[in-house]
């Protein structure tokens, strides 16, 4: 199993220091460059604000999303088994030295949920305080209730809206040749699974399009929207692809079931949990917000630890959700890592007045 793989800059722990350890793991197609420099980030303004507190990101080696999720539960509760071990024993304290943030980005946090919950209810005992020691369960933009149909429904209106767009700029300028470019965008929509590209003219186009003549400009138009098919089908092809490797994103019951797991180990161990969703703001033609994931009713007590992510940078809802952590495409990128901190932070402080000892429980995720 590869090792583990920390940041450089981690101050040497101490016996009479606490240890907190934040482990990232990516989403479905992501990889350990998906988090970017947030975890270092993060890492510095913990140690920074945070007093007797030695800090280490940690970021899980990049894994196949594929399969079922339980296998990647078992492979992920393995290898923090061992990283915890190490950690604590360096560290030179006991079992139960090292405080451990998961953090999940995407499908990412239903890996790291369900190991929560898999590591909760296999305690020899229900006395048993929680090992390895997870004090909070953070997610980035995960779809624990599932994604939201506008994803679907954008990216088809987008499909509709490039096609047509082709279609007649190739009627008026090219003809047959242009129109049969524009077929061709249609039917190659459902198997193009390039990434995301922002394009558009700049605001000198127009004026210069009188310069170099109406018909290069209209080529030009032509083109560009024809290289958008593989534009097209991003947020289908994302989202479909989510249902691929985690069948269960149907099952509203079983989504349903996890949130409410988690709350109850929340209530009965102190285990934070909060669930970052990224959110761009309604803009023309949209008159409401848009999200990646769905959200708990507003009545629901589950709502108050959604907490958004604001994207205005983002032109649909899966580039928020694919660059959540650049600053280049997520104007909220900051915002997020100083309200994760704070919830880190809040976390650490609360298990620090709190007995270790668990309430009177039920199995939360039967």
């Amino acid at each position: 199993m590869q090792a583990p793989s920390a940041s450089n800059n981690n101050p040497t722990p101490s016996v009479n220091r606490e240890l907190l350890l934040i482990v990232f793991v990516h989403g479905f197609k992501g990889d350990d460059r998906t988090f970017g420099d947030f975890p270092d980030r993060l890492q510095h303004i913990l140690a920074e604000s945070t007093s007797n507190l030695t800090v280490e990101s940690i970021v899980f080696p990049a894994y196949e999303t594929k399969g079922e999720l339980n296998e990647a539960v078992i492979r992920f509760s393995d290898w923090l088994t061992t990283l915890t071990v190490e950690k604590e024993v360096a560290s030179g304290g006991g079992s139960g030295k090292a405080s451990i943030v998961l953090c999940g980005h995407s499908m990412g946090g239903l890996l790291t949920a369900d190991t929560l919950l898999e590591f909760y209810n296999t305690r020899p005992d229900k006395n048993c305080p929680l090992w390895p020691r997870i004090i909070a369960c953070i997610a980035f933009d995960t779809p624990y209730l599932g994604i939201h149909p506008n994803v679907f429904k954008n990216g088809v209106t987008k499909a509709t809206e490039y096609a047509t767009a082709a279609q007649t700029i190739g009627s008026a300028v090219f003809g047959a040749f242009a129109g049969l470019g524009a077929n061709k965008a249609t039917t190659s929509t459902a198997q193009s699974t390039a990434a995301p590209a922002r394009s558009g003219w700049p605001s000198w186009a127009a004026p210069a399009a009188y310069a170099v003549g109406g018909a290069l400009l209209a080529g030009a138009a032509a083109g560009s929207a024809y290289n958008k098919r593989e534009h097209l089908s991003t947020g289908l092809t994302w989202a479909t692809d989510h249902m691929k490797y985690v069948g269960n994103l149907w099952d509203e019951a079983a989504l349903t079931k996890r949130v409410e797991a988690l709350m109850t180990v929340k209530k009965q161990a102190g285990v934070t949990f909060n669930a970052f969703y990224t959110m761009i703001p309604a803009t023309p033609p949209f008159s409401a917000a848009r999200t990646f994931t769905l959200l708990p009713k507003r009545a629901s007590p589950q709502y108050a630890y959604f907490l958004p992510a604001k994207n205005t940078k983002a032109l649909d809802e899966v580039q928020a959700h694919i660059g959540m952590f650049n600053a280049k495409t997520n104007d909220g990128y900051y915002e997020l890592g100083l309200a994760t901190a704070k919830v880190i932070r809040e976390s650490l402080l609360s298990q620090r007045n709190t007995p270790s000892q668990p309430s009177e429980e039920t199995n939360p995720w039967k």
